[in-house]
C-alpha cells in the first residue's frame, strides 16, 4: 500500500506544477518515469515491485485492453474521409514497411537472434504513444491536417499491429519447446484473432445502437452512461476470452464498432474511461522506472543502443517519406509525420507480456532493447518538440503552411 500512496502523491505534486513542467515539455508519464527511477534505484530502495506475479501480468493485459479500446474511440470522426489519402497510405503502407525495416534492423544488429524473436523485437519498437510529446499533437502552431492525421495514425496504429504482436509471440514462445509445432502455434493465434473479432464486432454494435437509443429516448442519465462505456471492453474481453479469443483484438475491435455511436452521445460519457486508462499508464509509466534501472544495472550493449536509435529514426522516417510521395505534401511536412513517432506505454506493455512468455534469455533480450528504445524516443522527441513547434510558427508567419487544407475545416484559432 505503500507504493500506492506514493505513486498517488507523485501525480498529486504533478498536477500542481502541470502547466509550469509543460513549458520544459515534462509531462505526466515523463514525470511518473523519473520518479520511479529515483525511488527504485540502488541496492537497497525505497520501492521494489515483483514483476514475476501473475497480479502483475493480469494488471499489464487490463491496461492493454482498456488502452485500446480507448485509442480506437478517441479516432477524430470524419478524419478518415477528409484525410483517408494519407491514412490510409500510412496505416496500409508506411505501418508494414516500418515493421519490416525494424525486422531488418534486428537481423543485421543482431544476427545471432532467432527470426521469430526479432519479429516480436519489430512489434514490441514500432507502435505509437503520443503521450510522452503530448504537446506538440496539442500546438497550435503545427497545422491542423498535419496534427488530425498522426492522432489517427496513433489511435488506429497499435490495435493493427497488436494481433501482428500475439501471432508472432505464440510462434516465438512455441520455439523454445523441445518439439517445436509452429504450424499449431499459428493456427491457434489465427483462430484467436477469429473467435477476438466476432466478440468485439458483436459487443461494439449492439452496445453501440442500445446506449445511442436509450439516451435519445431519456432512458439513462449521463453518470449511467460513463459506466455503461467502460463496460463495453470490459464485456468485450471476457466474451473473447470465454470463446478462446484474444480480448486485446476484441476490445480494440469494440472500439472501432461503438466510436460512431459515441459521438452522438455527451463528449463526458467516455470520461470515466479515458480517466481510468490515464490513471493506470500513468502507474505504467511509474514502473517502468524500475525496469529501466533493472536494465541499466546490467549495463548495456552498444548494439543495442544502435538498434534503438535506428528504430525511432530511420526505421519510421524512411518508410513514411516514401508513402506520403506524390500526396502533395512539402518535405517538411513529410519529415513531421515521419520524425513524429514516439514510443510509450504500448512498446511498455509489449514488451512486458513477451518478458512474461519468452524465456529468460529472449526476455532480457526484449527487456533491454525495449527499455533503451522508450528512453531514446522520450529524449529525441522530446527535445525536438519546441523546435518544431518554433518552425511552423515561423512559417505560418512567412506565408502559407505547406499542409493543404482540409475540405471544411477552419484555421485554429489563437
Amino acid at each position: 500500500m505503500l507504493a500506492v500512496a506514493v505513486v498517488a502523491g507523485v501525480l498529486f505534486v504533478w498536477s500542481l506544477l502541470a502547466h509550469r513542467l509543460s513549458r520544459w515539455s515534462i509531462t505526466a508519464p515523463i514525470a511518473m518515469m523519473v520518479a520511479g527511477i529515483a525511488l527504485t534505484a540502488g541496492s537497497r530502495p525505497p520501492l521494489r515491485f515483483d514483476f514475476d506475479t501473475a497480479v502483475f501480468e493480469h494488471a499489464v493485459e487490463v491496461v492493454l485492453a482498456l488502452l485500446l479500446f480507448v485509442d480506437a474511440i478517441e479516432v477524430p470522426g470524419g478524419i478518415l474521409g477528409r484525410e483517408k489519402n494519407l491514412v490510409v497510405r500510412l496505416l496500409a503502407g508506411g505501418l508494414p514497411l516500418t515493421l519490416c525495416a525494424a525486422f531488418l534492423a534486428g537481423f543485421l544488429i543482431f544476427p545471432g537472434e532467432s527470426g521469430w524473436l526479432l519479429a516480436v523485437l519489430a512489434t514490441v519498437v514500432v507502435p505509437l504513444d503520443l503521450a510522452p510529446t503530448a504537446a506538440v499533437v496539442r500546438d497550435r502552431r503545427i497545422p491542423s491536417r498535419l496534427r488530425e492525421v498522426l492522432n489517427v495514425e496513433g489511435g488506429l496504429n497499435d490495435g493493427i499491429v497488436s494481433p501482428v504482436f500475439l501471432l508472432c509471440i505464440a510462434v516465438a514462445a512455441e520455439s523454445h519447446g523441445a518439439h517445436a509445432d509452429y504450424a499449431s502455434a499459428l493456427l491457434a493465434a489465427v483462430e484467436a484473432a477469429g473467435w477476438a473479432l466476432v466478440s468485439g464486432l458483436v459487443i461494439g454494435s449492439v452496445a453501440g445502437r442500445l446506449l445511442r437509443l436509450s439516451w435519445s429516448r431519456g432512458w439513462t442519465q449521463p453518470s449511467a452512461l460513463r459506466l455503461g462505456v467502460l463496460a463495453v471492453p470490459v464485456a468485450a474481453y471476457s466474451l473473447s476470452a470465454a470463446l478462446g479469443g484474444n480480448g486485446f483484438v476484441a476490445c480494440f475491435v469494440a472500439g472501432v464498432c461503438i466510436a460512431p455511436a459515441l459521438r452522438r452521445l455527451p463528449e463526458s460519457a467516455v470520461e470515466m474511461t479515458d480517466d481510468l486508462v490515464a490513471l493506470m499508464t500513468l502507474a505504467l509509466w511509474f514502473l517502468f522506472g524500475q525496469i529501466v534501472n533493472n536494465v541499466f544495472w546490467d549495463g548495456l550493449e552498444v548494439s543495442v543502443i544502435l538498434y534503438a536509435l535506428l528504430a525511432v529514426t530511420l526505421v519510421r522516417l524512411l518508410p513514411v517519406l516514401l508513402v506520403l510521395t506524390g500526396t502533395g505534401l512539402k518535405p517538411a511536412d513529410r519529415l513531421f509525420l515521419g520524425w513524429m513517432g514516439p514510443r510509450g506505454v504500448t512498446s511498455i506493455v509489449f514488451g512486458a507480456l513477451a518478458v512474461i512468455d519468452l524465456p529468460d534469455e529472449s526476455a532480457d533480450f526484449i527487456a533491454r532493447v525495449m527499455v533503451m528504445t522508450v528512453m531514446a524516443s522520450i529524449v529525441l522527441h522530446g527535445l525536438s518538440t519546441e523546435p518544431i513547434c518554433r518552425f511552423y510558427a515561423r512559417r505560418s508567419s512567412a506565408g502559407p503552411t505547406g499542409a493543404l487544407p482540409a475540405a471544411g475545416s477552419r484555421d485554429d484559432e489563437p
